[in-house]
C-alpha cells in the first residue's frame, strides 16, 4: 500500500537514533544515528552512502561468534580453518576496508 510508506524520518517521528536487528538467525543488533539528512537532489539515487568504515561481515558468518572466528582464521595463514575461510568467502579479508561504490551498488537493487 503505497499510502502506507513512510520515509525514514518520518518514521522516527523526530528522533535521531534507533535499533536496528539484522538476520534473526545471526542476531547481529545495530544502533543508528542520524547524523545529517539531505535533501534527495543531492543525492544521485535514494538510498545513497556517503561514507562509512570498516568491512561488513560476510553473510551466514554465524553472527558475532562465527565473525571473529572468521577474523582468526583469515589472518593467520597458519590456522588451520584458513584455507577453507578463503575457500568459503571466496577471496581475501580484509575487515578495514569500506566499500562506499558497493554499498550504493546494493542499494540500487533496493527497491523503493
Amino acid at each position: 500500500n503505497p499510502e502506507a510508506r513512510k520515509t525514514l524520518i518520518k518514521a522516527l517521528n523526530g528522533k535521531r537514533t534507533f535499533n536496528y536487528l539484522y538476520d534473526f538467525g545471526d542476531s547481529w543488533h545495530h544502533s543508528i544515528k542520524v547524523e545529517k539528512t539531505l535533501p534527495a537532489v543531492a543525492c544521485p539515487q535514494v538510498p545513497y552512502c556517503i561514507d562509512g568504515a570498516n568491512a561488513c561481515p560476510p553473510e551466514d558468518v554465524g553472527g558475532g561468534p562465527g565473525y571473529e572466528e572468521f577474523l582468526e582464521a583469515m589472518g593467520n595463514p597458519d590456522h588451520p580453518e584458513h584455507d577453507a575461510m578463503v575457500e568459503w568467502h571466496g577471496d581475501v579479508f580484509d575487515p578495514a576496508t569500506f566499500e562506499c561504490e558497493r554499498v550504493n551498488q546494493w542499494f540500487k537493487r533496493i527497491k523503493v
